[in-house]
């Protein structure tokens, strides 16, 4: 399927209407930003003001912090990457003439699945490893009705050249990765998202409540 543009919330490795918390210390490589809410919704960061209060900095994220509370032009910037999060959710909802339904009614442990565009009414769970194979310009697009579930220690493990920016799962539900467990991609989610202990994601968290990490390594980790 075409790619899912992102607009300006591509800019973001996590990106939340409700808040993000951390059990310290997680490892997030790139922007983190909340809006419509303020600052005091990102939780456990320890964060410190630049002196221009645009972004605040923390020993757990290379990359900036943006809150809706922040000076100009941090306000309307935010308000745009939301309002993007939520065009690219609707789309990635709305595509049509899925190329699977309900494949393997949902449970995706031990499969391997080619590139295309994938449709669920129920939830997803990977309780095993999961294959997607593909090359480098291959998308894959999981269209979720549920939620979406990674058991403890799984991985979603990519082969021939497939890469985690052309992986988009739209869970209407909401997200959990399980301790320890590797997961791929661009979650947009319409609720929440939870990453347990040791956990790891390669893509982005785009999620329209909030963002939980529980000492999550690597919980959010761009790729160029």
């Amino acid at each position: 399927p075409k790619a899912v543009d992102l607009g300006t919330a591509g800019t973001f490795a996590i990106l939340s209407k409700a808040g993000i918390s951390t059990v310290p210390t997680s490892a997030i490589t790139g922007n983190i930003g909340v809006s419509p809410i303020a600052a005091t919704a990102i939780t456990d960061f320890s964060l410190t003001a630049d002196s221009t209060n645009a972004f605040a900095t923390s020993t757990q994220v290379a990359g900036r912090v943006y809150a809706a509370d922040y000076s100009m032009p941090t306000p309307p910037m935010l308000t745009a990457a939301v309002s993007d999060m939520e065009i690219a959710y609707t789309d990635a909802a709305g595509r049509a003439t899925p190329d699977h339904v309900e494949r393997f009614e949902g449970d995706l442990g031990g499969k391997t699945l080619g590139r295309g565009l994938y449709k669920f009414s129920t939830d997803v769970k990977i309780p095993t490893d999961c294959t997607l194979s593909g090359g480098p310009d291959d998308t894959w697009i999981f269209q979720i009705s549920g939620n979406l579930i990674m058991a403890t220690d799984t991985k979603i493990i990519l082969i021939n050249g497939a890469v985690a920016s052309n992986i988009v799962w739209q869970v209407a539900g909401s997200v959990e990765v399980g301790t320890g467990a590797v997961m791929e991609g661009i979650l947009l989610v319409k609720k929440a998202a939870t990453f347990r202990t040791g956990s790891s994601l390669t893509g982005r968290i785009l999620a329209q409540t909030a963002v939980t990490l529980q000492s999550a390594v690597k919980s959010a980790v761009i790729e160029s």
